[in-house]
């Protein structure tokens, strides 16, 4: 139940963030939910291989080339889901920024339930 609801949660993050990004587009709220499933599923496959691989750079910015990370998913994912558009890094940056802010409070209130 609890997964369903971070999927809603963080779809519903991405639907609104074309009202505060300029350059992100989301057609409605299915593309959304897909969104939302696509990236945490790169998130949970490819983002922890690229932490690994690029570890020296994560050790020398502290860990915030996690942020260049996600803006470089958001902007991939967006290269093969029909209705969503990022039109480049800086927009995709802000979107991952908003996205991990987001996805930590909801994670936090919803694991005291």
């Amino acid at each position: 139940m609890s997964i369903l609801l971070r999927w809603l949660i963080n779809a519903l993050t991405i639907l609104i963030l074309p009202y505060i990004i300029p350059g992100f587009s989301v057609n409605n709220f299915y593309t959304a939910l897909i969104v939302a499933l696509v990236l945490g599923i790169m998130n949970a496959l490819v983002r922890p291989i690229l932490i690994i691989l690029t570890l020296p750079i994560n050790i020398v910015t502290l860990g915030l080339f996690v942020l260049v990370i996600n803006a470089f998913l958001i902007w991939f994912v967006s290269t093969f889901i029909k209705g969503f558009y990022v039109a480049g890094f800086w927009p995709a940056f802000v979107a991952g920024l908003i996205l991990t802010l987001v996805s930590w409070i909801s994670n936090s209130s919803i694991k005291r339930i």
